[in-house]
């Protein structure tokens, strides 16, 4: 008998352990993933209410729900100049609480555009484009507004640009975007289109800002701007593209900063033109200056050494004065050190490109040898731009050599009549073969010049070339491999650079064409490509 209870009780056990072990097991899976947004269920009021009059809104969904990025991704349209309290934040709920702090215009369709903010709470699924519309008046507007925003000089457009609509009528002027709020509000959130809805019939002026302060007006230091060119009427208008870019403040130099015995920097705004530094009240204090070649800083180096307490600089641009005072004291002296600013290997187009860290003063070029690989003597020509602080050394070169250039002491004197010692530079050349060529051909050009650049990134230009009346292709050769953009500006002004827009002064930035796809670059491989410059 109590072999059997005992057989009974070990046979349980067995059993039970299996079922638990199973169960354990299954629990492991979890189930299917969520996929699916949260569902709109209702909102207190209802959506698209007329004659408005509530302080508070409730929007209820099916599951629990958070906001994310609430502060770019929700737009409301007429803004507020007291944004209302918008929940849930942080803690996940089941509906969306809206309570207004501003008193609502009379007669006015509002429209709050959720974007993607509002996702679930456990797999951050997202419910898009949800939009949530009254009207403190009897009817809705039920116009719209759709179009584009692209970056004027970048491929890519920044996220989050906000496009604003004006009335167009007797209390609107140009300056009204650097203090007031707009009429309406749409927002590109991370695409580069954008829609207007339940707007009213009449006349607006369309403006896009990347508003960094979200504060619904355009501060030029910190934001881009973009402008249509004419009054869009609705509902005539449907389609507007607007072009993006960042305005050049009016110039004004920073503040001077001592950074070494003889040695000033000197920040500035906006576009430097004919510079001139002197030392006011002292001319016994000589100047010369040079740009640095990463900031909007002037390098100022002065001499002699004076013992004083401050230092007053007279700066002048072409259409700008001011006067910049600058504490004095010593410091040590500085010395000439030599550099390459070029790659030790040069492409044979390529100018070889010393620099210094102390402005370049004079030259004694018979102290300069340069060597092929076999010791002969290489002609050579020069040029020294002071206003960068290089020196460019070019010759005719061979595929797959080495050169030597040696400068021997006193080569190179310095603005503080420093000299160099003796100094020895490798420069190398690579196989025309390791390089590829890119021919470009353009369709529909009908303005000239254009300036053609290629880039890894968008940060630095890799190659330009410049076409002038009539080409219609270009060449580009000793390509490092790899992918490039190519990028066309079309130089209306003739100054071989890009320039942006003003909004005051209406002026649209210069034209930029991106050809759409990266073009890869192989070695010693000819690519040709077909560019369309069309509108």
């Amino acid at each position: 008998m109590k072999e059997s209870k005992l057989t009974f009780f070990i046979s349980y056990l067995v059993v039970l352990f299996t079922v638990l072990s199973c169960a354990k097991r299954g629990s492991i899976t979890g189930g299917p993933k969520d996929e699916d947004p949260p569902k709109f269920l209702r909102s207190s009021p209802p959506n698209y209410s007329t004659n408005f009059k509530s302080k508070e809104v409730r929007i209820y969904f099916d599951e629990l729900i958070t906001l994310e990025n609430p502060q770019k991704q929700i737009v409301i349209s007429p803004p507020m100049k007291v944004k209302p309290i918008i929940t849930p934040l942080g803690i996940p709920g089941k509906f969306v609480k809206i309570q207004f702090k501003d008193t609502l215009i009379s007669n006015t369709t509002y429209t709050i555009n959720f974007g993607a903010s509002v996702v679930d709470n456990n797999e951050k699924n997202p419910f898009p484009f949800f939009q949530y519309v009254f009207s403190t008046g009897p009817v809705l507007d039920s116009l719209s507004l759709k179009g584009s925003v692209k970056d004027a000089f970048k491929k890519k457009l920044d996220e989050y640009v906000s496009v604003y609509l004006y009335k167009a009528d007797e209390s609107f002027t140009d300056s009204i975007v650097f203090k007031d709020p707009p009429r309406y509000i749409s927002s590109t959130l991370d695409s580069t289109e954008f829609e207007f809805k339940n707007l009213k019939e009449g006349k607006y002026h369309l403006i896009a800002l990347k508003d960094n302060n979200s504060n619904y007006t355009f501060e030029p230091r910190l934001d881009k701007i973009g402008f249509y060119d004419t009054i869009v009427s609705i509902p005539k208008d449907t389609v507007a593209e607007l072009r993006l870019f960042k305005e050049v403040p009016e110039f004004e130099f920073d503040r001077a900063k001592q950074v070494s015995k003889n040695q000033f920097t000197l920040g500035y705004r906006g576009v430097l033109e004919a510079p001139e530094i002197n030392i006011l009240g002292n001319t016994a204090i000589k100047t010369r200056f040079y740009k640095d070649p990463q900031k909007d800083t002037l390098n100022i180096w002065t001499k002699p050494f004076f013992e004083q307490d401050s230092i007053v600089f007279l700066a002048k641009t072409k259409k700008y004065t001011d006067t910049i005072v600058s504490r004095y004291k010593d410091q040590f002296k500085d010395s000439l050190r030599v550099s390459m600013a070029s790659s030790s290997k040069l492409r044979l187009s390529e100018k070889f490109i010393l620099t210094a860290n102390t402005p370049i003063d004079s030259l004694k070029i018979s102290n300069f040898k340069l060597i092929d690989q076999d010791t002969l003597a290489v002609a050579f020509e020069h040029e020294l731009d002071q206003f960068k602080n290089e020196l460019a050394i070019n010759f005719q070169k061979k595929e797959n050599s080495r050169y030597i250039l040696q400068l021997l002491p006193e080569a190179m004197t310095d603005f503080l009549g420093n000299k160099n010692d003796s100094l020895v530079f490798n420069i190398n050349t690579g196989i025309e073969s390791e390089y590829g060529k890119m021919i470009l051909n353009f369709q529909q050009l009908k303005k000239w010049p254009i300036i053609v650049q290629l880039l890894k990134n968008e940060s630095k230009v890799d190659y330009e070339v410049i076409l002038d009346e009539g080409k219609t292709s270009a060449l580009i050769e000793s390509i490092v491999p790899g992918e490039y953009n190519i990028k066309v500006i079309f130089d209306t002004n003739k100054n071989q650079k890009w320039d942006t827009g003003n909004y005051l002064k209406k002026i649209q930035p210069e034209k930029v064409i991106f050809h759409p796809e990266p073009v890869n670059v192989r070695a010693n491989w000819d690519v040709k490509q077909a560019v369309n410059l069309g509108e």
